[in-house]
């Protein structure tokens, strides 16, 4: 190239899904039928209100302009009112809650917001590749902290108590955890919530999966003292299958608030009217609507658990989200080539471990996001392969 990329593109690879994705869609090009097991997409529909309100709304003239880079408000005391009704916390909907596009672009606010060049951030090794992407690209230091299966993949706050945090900014956490289904207790958030705060660190909370085989509803915010020292960031990807709507939100005290939308606001021109107004509905479903959800997911992971007795895979049966998550045999290699060997001969595509973090490496993961048609014919094809 003529033009030389910036420097903080080489510190950050094209995500792992992309390049996957662009496989499987050669491999279907060629004429191969894979079932796509790996990524965590819902298949399910919103609720019909929720399509309803949004079809309605889209209608009216005079709806397409932009918007507010705070959201409307009846999107944020929709948010409000969800989080008192299910997580038991109070929220001013007008100073304490901001929409975003999801909460991955939340990520890079937050980071944006509060990184500067050097300052280090804790980030959960296996977790979510997006926190260590974002602290790179916006220059700050990634320090991984272990997440160990033994330890019921809670992280060992008191050795980093122990360790030099003079220079770290941000901590990541993520309950219920992805990729490993494990859900946060109120012991571990007031722990987390207390050495956040002896260390001036500013404590980020990812929750989008608490709906999901799930009815104890956690957030870090109901922890007294959490309001001064973290931030909650939730979405309707999965709560709402709501994936390709991209509405999320970030929670916290108003001065928090008010750094992210700095950033924020010079970053979109906020999201289309009959959207938000749409997701404000859905936020509103009754309790049948998600249990009805999870009927679904429950009759899948019965599946999916059994696809990983097939491959002599270890897991917890108390995990909760949209995956399986299971320990393969110590028999097995390399996780990588058992993943791609399983793709290629039987076109079946799992998520390796490895992807998550050096944690994850002797680990796979099933998603729940295909229907029990899809799951039990990828069983099938497993069985054949005699691994």
């Amino acid at each position: 190239m003529k033009v030389k990329p910036a420097d903080r593109t080489s510190n950050v690879e094209e995500y792992y899904f992309s390049r996957k994705l662009r496989q499987i869609d050669q491999m279907r090009s060629s004429g191969a039928d894979i079932i796509n097991l790996g990524i965590g997409s819902p298949d399910q529909p919103p609720s019909e209100n929720t399509v309803k309100r949004l079809s309605e709304e889209a209608c009216k003239p005079d709806v397409h302009g932009y918007q507010s880079y705070i959201g409307v408000p009846a999107l944020r005391r929709a948010f409000s009112d969800w989080y008192l009704k299910y997580f038991k916390v109070s929220l001013d909907p007008e100073k304490e809650i901001l929409p975003l596009m999801g909460s991955k672009e939340g990520i890079m606010h937050i980071s944006m917001a509060f990184l500067n060049t050097g300052d280090e951030v804790l980030i959960p090794n296996p977790g979510y590749p997006t926190y260590s992407s974002v602290t790179n690209l916006t220059g700050g230091t990634v320090r991984y902290y272990d997440l160990n299966e033994n330890n019921g993949w809670f992280p060992d706050i008191q050795a980093l108590r122990k360790s030099d945090l003079s220079r770290v900014k941000i901590m990541w956490i993520n309950y219920p955890h992805m990729p490993t289904g494990t859900k946060g207790t109120p012991g571990l958030f007031k722990e987390l919530v207390s050495f956040s705060a002896d260390h001036n660190i500013l404590l980020c909370n990812d929750n989008p999966y608490s709906f999901i085989l799930n009815k104890e509803y956690l957030s870090l915010l109901s922890v007294a003292g959490a309001m001064e020292t973290a931030l909650e960031l939730n979405s309707m990807s999965k709560s709402h299958n709501m994936a390709g709507w991209r509405v999320g939100m970030v929670a916290g005290s108003s001065e928090y608030i008010r750094a992210i939308l700095k950033v924020k606001s010079n970053m979109d021109s906020g999201m289309f009217l009959p959207l938000q107004l749409a997701a404000a509905d859905a936020l509103g479903n009754p309790d049948s609507w998600y249990d009805a959800v999870n009927i679904k997911y429950r009759e899948r992971r019965i599946t999916a658990e059994s696809i990983m007795d097939l491959l002599h895979c270890r897991f917890r049966p108390d995990q909760v989200g949209l995956f399986v998550w299971g320990r393969v045999p110590d028999s097995v290699g390399s996780c990588e080539a058992f993943v791609e060997e399983i793709l290629l001969k039987a076109n079946v595509f799992l998520t390796p471990g490895f992807i998550f973090g050096s944690k994850g490496d002797r680990y796979i993961r099933i998603s729940l996001c295909a229907d029990i048609k899809r799951l039990k014919e990828a069983k099938d094809r497993i069985a054949k392969l005699n691994l």
